[in-house]
């Protein structure tokens, strides 16, 4: 398996061509050196997001992996011919916490409210035995300080985790990934709401919402005051994008 993975262009972005198996198996591969990467994990509204905004757009250039969480980005990448299916961050979070008693990575768990990253980590032990988390933290809600930053980087290196899960919303752990990344030799993936869902502090969308492409409504449903504007800007956003590129083809 190649270290990086092909990529086809979605409004600019390299979203990876990969699947559920592909993408962790590359996880595995990647804890065998001392590398720092970040992986990016994408729907609709944080691609928009991060694309529009000119000062964190060109950090999707230095992910080693931006895996296509919506369906419609998944749908793209069929069209072209691609085998590429959903990999969603609080499934390829349970796929590696599956994974860990039999290849022994670590894994550090960055995010969450206070006690949520903790609590997340004595349910995983409790459903995966044997599995290796080696530390959580939770950083303030404010900007950390530079000296908070070096603490908490410190932290992590001598941890020994192979893989930091960082459980922040987006674009706030896509930003802390990617200015982060270079000091450590780790793998940083962002997976937004996966920390809620597996802890038990939020419920998640049933599996045929899930399967279908309906997961962004039953969020909706759950915190409309702060989801529902962002889902429904930035959709019609994307399509309106996708409507124009296909006539500048045309013409």
């Amino acid at each position: 398996m190649k270290s990086v993975p092909e990529s086809y262009d979605v409004l600019g972005v390299p979203v990876s061509v990969v699947t559920m198996d592909s993408a962790a198996t590359l996880l595995e591969q990647w804890s065998t050196d001392a590398i720092g990467r970040f992986v990016c994990v994408r729907d609709v509204a944080s691609l928009v997001a991060i694309s529009e905004d000119e000062e964190i757009s060109p950090l999707h250039r230095e992910a080693s992996m931006i895996v296509p969480d919506g369906m419609p980005l998944v749908y793209l990448g069929r069209r072209q011919g691609l085998e590429v299916e959903r990999v969603c961050g609080p499934d390829l979070f349970e796929e590696m916490m599956r994974r860990s008693p039999e290849n022994s990575l670590g894994h550090f768990f960055f995010g969450g409210k206070d006690g949520v990253a903790e609590k997340l980590a004595d349910r995983m032990r409790a459903r995966f035995p044997g599995v290796r988390i080696v530390g959580c933290a939770t950083p303030p809600f404010r900007a950390m300080t530079p000296a908070e930053q070096e603490d908490i980087q410190r932290h992590i290196r001598d941890s020994g985790a192979d893989i930091v899960w960082v459980g922040l919303s987006s674009p706030k752990q896509d930003v802390w990934m990617w200015r982060n990344y270079s000091h450590l030799p780790q793998t940083l993936i962002g997976v937004g709401a996966a920390f809620d869902f597996h802890s038990g502090e939020v419920r998640r969308a049933p599996p045929w919402m899930q399967k279908t492409g309906l997961e962004w409504a039953y969020r909706i449903s759950q915190e409309p005051k702060r989801l529902s504007r962002r889902y429904l800007k930035f959709g019609s956003k994307f399509l309106w994008s996708l409507a124009l590129r296909r006539l500048a083809k045309k013409s």
